[in-house]
């Protein structure tokens, strides 16, 4: 018996009404029961839509025209955004995003989690949501004689050129232009990911956003960077408020933007900046969340739930710079942070430092290693709060929590999904997950972070 036939082909235009989005936030509709993904559509709007691939069970479109236009449909102010893969959603209304946001998670909570008795809180939103970027790195290439920087087209690694980024803090973009101008006016080539020629690679600026404090990063292939102290003096003229210019080497065939050779060309090592009574000193590859209002409102979430006393002892999983164990260090008796990174550890620890905390111990390793240890060592916490990467926790430390007993674990993430899966097996050993609260750190785009926590049954 022949398999049936997908009822639309590839090229082909067609009416659609949208009903949903995907979690990237590109709308759904159905061509007889046949879903098709289209980026840009929105739910309760009729569009004409054409066929740009077609997969057995649902495909994919490029939307033509928008016939009704849904009230959320709002003019995106950026010059670029239907061309540039930075953000997903800015045609989006604010609210749409903080709904479509708290979907996402509570969906993931249903399907992968199978936690449909978890209460899923309406998303915590800015109430300014641009701007809000402290980093950006940005790559740089050639334009005519020039060079041009802009992000990358989508799924692609052509520069869009652009002077402007309306989620970037202003002084990014003016840092990142006036780098550009000078590297240009210096004859500084672009390099080329193709023939791997060329010498600038990518301008990095970071923004301490409470301090003012500004660090430029110029990113080469080439261990030199041709007339160095001409544009640092340059930089520096044009730009008072910089504290440190910093050269980084990253000679590879690589999409990784930093190689391992920085050096500190002028100015300081660190810059700072504040989250809430904390003070963090920001080295050019220290992790350190990009909006840093909204991690204010995600870390003292995290402090709610962790809901210490003064007593408590408590364990940090990934603890990056020592971000969530200083703010949990306010209010624990004793925070011990494990981190894989030893740069960062060795950040944290200066951290700690710098704000006068003495309860916060730091150790490099990797945790579902650390932890048997330190159950062999007899610590028992009374706190567990993880923070992991997109790919969740590793399961053998799911597993190492689950023999530790804490009463309560915190648990801070990036990916809803894995979210989910993690809860279910931490629910499996003997836990009871309470509440998600989503935290929008990235508004215009398709990314959600959440905070949840579990007390032992």
């Amino acid at each position: 018996m022949s398999k049936p036939q997908p009822p639309v082909q590839k090229n082909e235009t067609v009416e659609l009404t949208f009903e949903d989005l995907t979690h990237e936030g590109n709308g759904v509709g159905k061509v007889n029961g046949y879903p098709l993904f289209v980026p840009y559509g929105l739910p309760g709007e009729k569009g004409k839509v054409k066929v740009i691939k077609v997969k057995k069970n649902f495909g994919f479109g490029k939307l033509l025209e928008v016939e009704e236009p849904s009230p959320e449909r709002v003019e995106p102010p950026c010059d670029v955004f239907y061309q540039c893969g930075g953000c997903q959603i800015q045609h989006m209304s604010y609210d749409m995003q903080l709904s479509m946001k708290r979907n996402q998670v509570e969906s993931s909570m249903h399907k992968v989690g199978h936690l449909s008795h978890v209460p899923v809180h309406p998303t915590i939103g800015m109430e300014d949501p641009w701007r809000y970027r402290n980093k950006v790195q940005i790559p740089v290439g050639k334009d005519g004689d020039g060079l041009k920087t802009g992000f990358y087209r989508k799924r692609s690694h052509d520069i869009i050129n652009m002077d402007t980024c309306v989620i970037q803090d202003e002084k990014n973009d003016r840092m990142v232009e006036a780098v550009r101008r000078i590297a240009e006016k210096h004859g500084l080539q672009a390099y080329d990911e193709e023939k791997h020629r060329g010498t600038l690679r990518h301008i990095m600026v970071r923004t301490g956003q409470t301090t003012g404090d500004v660090m430029v990063v110029i990113i080469t292939k080439t261990k030199e960077l041709p007339h160095k102290n001409d544009i640092v003096e340059e930089i520096r003229q044009t730009y008072p408020d910089v504290k440190s210019i910093v050269h980084n080497v990253n000679p590879k065939r690589t999409n990784v933007v930093m190689g391992d050779q920085t050096t500190i060309l002028w100015g300081e090592k660190y810059i700072k900046d504040r989250i809430g009574d904390i003070e963090f000193m920001i080295s050019p590859k220290s992790f350190y969340q990009v909006n840093p209002n909204q991690t204010k409102q995600l870390y003292d979430k995290a402090l709610e739930y962790a809901d210490l006393q003064g007593h408590e002892t408590v364990i940090d999983a990934y603890c990056g710079i020592g971000t969530i164990s200083l703010f949990l260090a306010q209010k624990a008796k004793k925070v011990y942070g494990v981190e894989v990174v030893g740069p960062a550890v060795s950040d944290a620890k200066k951290n700690a430092k710098l704000n006068g905390l003495e309860n916060a111990e730091f150790f490099v390793g990797e945790a579902e290693k650390v932890f048997p240890w330190w159950k062999s060592q007899g610590l028992d916490p009374d706190v567990i709060v993880v923070d992991p990467p997109r790919k969740g926790c590793d399961e053998s430390l799911l597993q190492a929590m689950i023999e530790m007993k804490p009463n309560k674990i915190v648990y801070v993430s990036c990916n809803p999904s894995t979210l989910a899966r993690d809860l279910r097996i931490l629910e499996d050993g003997g836990f009871e997950t309470q509440e998600v609260q989503p935290v929008d750190m990235f508004p215009q785009t398709g990314h959600i972070e959440c905070v949840s926590w579990l007390k032992r049954k």
